[in-house]
């Protein structure tokens, strides 16, 4: 994520513009007639031009980012999986330096269950159950910079069941820390709040499971 993109801020314009390209997709999708669908079009790209240019993004990234979709519009689905060894959570670094919960987007052809075990493999080598949703939270409550798309963040506690760290092309290497160990977070895919709500359900006998 560049600087550009970080400089998105939960301001009433981006919402505006979020809402008019949800109504424009449902419109392009759902509408009969030729003429409607084209001013439908336009709506969606007058929205993507909004956001570039109150964010000096370039106008193609945000169309690839904003206005690929069809359909009714839903918000992406991003797992996160909290692995637990002696007390200590595992984190994997990216390759910027940052640290985050191994994750990623939901596969099409996947479950939720199967992706946070398949993410887990992928960026840390090792091979998981996937045992409790800790959470279901509405992202752009909880983290930074907000984007110009929903997403739906699904917290997943794991278990060890074999493995260990294999050098890929998304993460560099992987830790396990405490609480009050953490390291440089990428907040703006899991951040303090987030990794203590973790602990507090890997510690928790009788967890219920929070969502937005």
């Amino acid at each position: 994520m560049d600087n550009n993109e970080k400089g998105i801020h939960n301001e009433k314009w981006l919402q505006w513009a979020v809402e008019l390209q949800s109504l424009a997709q449902a419109g392009i999708f759902y509408g009969k007639d030729v003429f409607d669908r084209e001013r439908y079009e336009r709506i969606r790209e007058i929205a993507a031009e909004m956001i570039s240019y109150k964010t000096d993004i370039s106008l193609d990234k945000v169309k690839n980012l904003f206005c690929n979709e069809i359909g009714y519009q839903t918000p992406k689905l991003d797992c996160r999986a909290a692995v637990f060894q002696n007390d200590k959570i595992l984190l994997v670094q990216e390759k910027n330096g940052t640290w985050s919960l191994p994750g990623g987007w939901v596969d099409v052809n996947v479950s939720v269950k199967e992706n946070v075990m398949k993410e887990v493999k992928e960026e840390a080598g090792l091979e998981v159950t996937a045992d409790m949703v800790i959470a279901v939270q509405d992202r752009e409550k909880h983290n930074l910079p907000v984007y110009a798309y929903k997403v739906c963040k699904i917290f997943v506690l794991c278990s060890v069941i074999g493995g260990g760290f294999q050098s890929n092309i998304e993460t560099i290497s992987s830790n396990y820390f405490g609480m009050n160990e953490l390291p440089v977070l990428a907040t703006e895919k899991n951040n303090e709040e987030q990794i203590k709500m973790c602990f507090e359900a890997y510690q928790s006998e009788n967890w219920k499971t929070f969502f937005d």
